[in-house]
């Protein structure tokens, strides 16, 4: 218990600490009153009779004519201030002792309207700014403005600053004016997201979390810059983060250093998760759940929704219609563009797949369908004016997400060119279009002479390739070309691509050949792709060669084994 000593001297009210020994009387005023104006009460019933008080100083300062109250030291001040709320007559205030008033002060001073002046030691600009948006006028007795580290490191010299402040950095440990600091700040502020720690140290971040606590402070990030790799710690920080979270929500994050990953590579998975501390298990569960049990199943459910539709429209459409009109305006298509050409026309080839054609009504832009061995790659193939349109609609054009697989726009779909390249997209683990193409890059998939052959039929006719190139590469336009000047750049191409392979598939190519073109995203999806190339072996035009050459050899073959029976009569 302390002694407040009253005194009233001219048109000041003095309030100190009385110094003496002598006990205190648990009365309202000292029972032995001096007569100069001398009153004593014990600082416990100052705060148990404050309503009591704050009436008698009114009085007194009316009937003293008191302008001016005078604090001796700082820490007796925010109890004084509560007395002077209704003491209309006191305009000032002067706080005597030479140390640097505290926020507590300044936040007491702007609910008295009627003190318009301090005098201090010293204050910091942002109490100053405070002061000044509630008209109190603020005198310093010293130029020099104290900031703590803590305030000075976050630049908080105005109160908007500090009002406003999201992020802050925090360096331990911290000394008495940064925590004192800290709270002050926390009183202030209203947007603190994120906490910025240099190190950990255990019983300072303890009393960091306590003064936000405090203040209740919450929703609040606190990343540690420290690079932990002890289990003790790690464990620790488990603790606490779940401790944290659920009675304050206030989380814990640990950010490495660049120079401490690129020294522990092997560690990165470890190091990721740490950042969640305590969240690690909690955190994959949901995000497998969320990922893999909802989302992807309801894509894979909608694009085998659309598969059935189609099947549906095969089994009930007559193609015959479908394929006249096709026909006739592909003729009538290649004879208005090669007017000049008459001499040479181009080829003009019917349509012979008729489950394609009769999925025409359907979509006008479906050129084939592809399919790959032992992977979920088996569907309809479209082709738009650009590379863009279906990379976020399906094949119904209606808007999706995971769009469809179609030819690159420049590719001849009737007489292929050198290169037909075939985009997807590959959204991790949803097994929708080309994202079960990474079951490629396992070695038991790929020496497996099965999945080597990709199925790839147009309207016009149907082919086998036999894959002689797997690889992912950085993104680049590079494996994308579709014409070639002369065979010795087609050669070139082949043999770059060829190299690229994870695997020698040992099959060769020639200048002759024609190659299809996989490609979808891989890994880093914004900078790699996963690529597969396939050599034509096998068409139904190969197919009608290699049937009239059996027949021929066949019929030669015949008359070896029958001469007489092809030799002319003798008409002699």
């Amino acid at each position: 218990m302390k002694k407040v000593l009253i005194n009233i001297k001219n048109n000041q009210i003095i309030f100190s600490y009385k110094t003496n020994n002598s006990n205190i009387s648990s009365d309202l005023i000292n029972t032995n009153i001096i007569s100069e104006n001398e009153l004593v009460f014990s600082d416990i019933y100052i705060k148990e009779n404050t309503k009591i008080l704050i009436s008698f100083i009114k009085e007194l300062s009316i009937q003293y004519n008191i302008n001016e109250a005078v604090v001796t030291k700082i820490d007796l001040a925010p109890l004084i201030i509560n007395l002077l709320s209704r003491a209309t007559t006191i305009l000032s205030l002067y706080i005597k002792e030479d140390d640097a008033i505290t926020y507590e002060i300044c936040e007491s001073l702007v609910n008295i309207k009627h003190i318009k002046k301090l005098n201090c030691y010293s204050i910091q600009a942002f109490m100053i700014e405070l002061l000044d948006k509630n008209n109190i006028i603020c005198t310093s007795r010293s130029e020099i403005l104290y900031l703590s580290n803590f305030m000075e490191q976050n630049n908080l010299l105005q109160y908007s600053n500090i009002y406003y402040k999201t992020n802050i950095r925090i360096t331990f440990p911290l000394s008495l004016e940064d925590l004192k600091d800290f709270e002050d700040f926390c009183k202030i502020n209203k947007y603190l997201k994120v906490i910025h720690i240099n190190k950990l140290i255990n019983k300072e971040l303890e009393k960091l979390i306590e003064s936000l606590n405090k203040y209740n402070k919450n929703n609040i990030k606190v990343v540690i810059h420290e690079n932990v790799n002890d289990e003790k710690t790690i464990n620790y920080l488990k603790e606490k983060n779940r401790k944290y979270k659920k009675n304050y929500k206030i989380y814990l994050t640990l950010e490495y250093s660049k120079d401490y990953l690129d020294k522990n590579l092997f560690s990165q998975t470890i190091i990721n998760t740490l950042k969640i501390c305590g969240l690690i298990i909690s955190s994959l569960v949901i995000l497998v759940i969320t990922y893999i049990g909802v989302s992807n199943i309801v894509e894979f459910k909608e694009v085998e929704a659309i598969k059935n539709d189609l099947n549906k429209i095969v089994e009930n459409t007559d193609p015959k219609e479908i394929i006249d009109k096709k026909n006739e305006d592909n003729k009538q298509e290649i004879l208005e563009n090669n007017e000049n050409n008459a001499e040479n026309p181009p080829e003009i080839k019917l349509i012979t797949n008729e489950n394609l054609a009769a999925l025409l009504v359907k979509n006008e832009e479906i050129v084939g369908e592809v399919k790959v061995n032992n992977t979920e790659v088996d569907y309809p193939v479209v082709q738009a004016k650009d590379n863009d349109y279906y990379l976020t609609h399906n094949i119904n054009k209606e808007k999706n997400v995971n769009g469809w697989i179609y030819m690159d726009y420049r590719n001849n779909s009737m007489n292929l060119d050198k290169n037909t390249i075939l985009y997807g997209h590959n959204k991790l683990y949803s097994r929708v279009m080309f994202s079960s193409l990474h079951d490629t890059l396992n070695k038991k998939w790929y020496t497996n002479p099965e999945n080597q052959i990709i199925t790839f039929n147009t309207l016009y006719e149907n082919m086998e390739f036999k894959i002689f190139s797997i690889y992912r590469v950085p993104k680049t336009n590079d494996y994308l070309k579709v014409f070639f000047k002369d065979d010795t750049e087609f050669l070139d191409f082949t043999s770059m691509i060829t190299k690229r392979s994870i695997y020698d598939f040992k099959v060769p190519i020639n200048k002759d050949d024609k190659i299809i073109t996989l490609s979808t995203c891989s890994g880093n999806y914004a900078t790699n792709r996963l690529v597969i190339h396939a050599v034509l072996i096998n068409s139904n035009e190969d197919k009608k060669i290699e049937d009239d050459k059996n027949e021929a050899e066949k019929e030669e073959s015949n008359n070896i084994e029958n001469p007489i029976e092809n030799e002319k009569p003798n008409e002699n």
